[in-house]
């Protein structure tokens, strides 16, 4: 499979889920994985879940501006790294956001988050 169109295809599912329902990305984490948001740091997929669905806003709309990725060891896992927008509902500016995500294979064939760092980047 190619890298660039795994990453596309994740990304598109990703921000796509976070917008529409955000209690579907659940299962792409696994037990061990992590996401530090803002500086934030939380373990597991339940308690990732419980971040995101704690997030103070209900409504947003992302758009992407670029994905970056390369293959990560021998086991198969990839690096991706997206930019973009990230609209909120009732505010007239949107905010710019980078993300990473260290995917690894499943034995089923897709691919899981194992590492998800966010930032805000502020002008």
């Amino acid at each position: 499979m190619d890298p660039d169109s795994v990453a596309k295809a994740f990304v598109d599912h990703y921000y796509s889920t976070f917008d529409t329902n955000r209690g579907g990305l659940a299962n792409l984490y696994q037990d061990s994985s992590m996401l530090s948001f803002e500086g934030q740091k939380f373990q597991g997929a339940q308690n990732i879940a419980a971040k995101l669905a704690s997030l103070p806003f209900h409504q947003c709309q992302h758009s992407i501006t670029t994905v970056d990725c390369q293959p990560s060891g021998p086991a198969g896992g990839m690096l991706v790294f997206v930019s973009g927008n990230l609209q909120l509902a009732g505010e007239q500016h949107a905010l710019k956001f980078s993300q990473m995500f260290h995917l690894m294979p499943t034995p089923q064939g897709s691919f899981y988050v194992q590492n998800d760092i966010f930032r805000l980047n502020y002008a």
